[in-house]
């Protein structure tokens, strides 16, 4: 089976469909428009995204009366920054960037991928922050530029 676009997302739904497959995904593969995919139930699919939308996390891949296929994201692990202050958010969001870090902000949290350079950097640096696996919602992206 080929899937070319997204039926919906199972959040928009007041019920949830019947019967459920789940195909689970890394955050970084929601970005591929392109992919070969398993069920949990050992159903190989096909994705080749017409439109340009990204995968979510709940979007429904197929459906029909009694059945779904529903993308669910495996938690990442990540180090959540949570700065004291201003300064100290500016500071360590410059140091980030200068190492083109892709990072995602919720509420008032710093969200990156973890890396022992960046644990250590934020212990050096005195910044409050704790490891752990989190679902997220939308991939980490780098933002393109050059210094030419």
């Amino acid at each position: 089976m080929i899937i070319e676009k997204i039926v919906g997302n199972v959040n928009e739904f007041e019920k949830a469909p019947h019967h459920i497959e789940r195909v689970y995904l890394r955050s970084d593969d929601l970005v591929k428009k392109i992919q070969r995919v398993k069920t949990d139930h050992g159903k190989e699919l096909g994705i080749r995204l017409i439109d340009v939308k990204e995968l979510m996390d709940g979007d429904i891949l197929y459906q029909d009366e009694k059945n779904s296929i529903v993308i669910s994201v495996i938690e990442d692990d990540v180090i959540v920054i949570q700065p004291k202050s201003i300064l100290q958010m500016g500071e360590i969001a410059h140091q980030l960037g200068n190492r083109h870090l892709p990072a995602q902000f919720e509420k008032d949290e710093m969200i990156v991928q973890y890396d022992y350079l960046v644990e250590k950097l934020l212990e050096e640096q005195e910044v409050p922050f704790v490891r752990e696996k989190r679902k997220m919602n939308e991939a980490f992206k780098h933002i393109g530029h050059s210094h030419d």
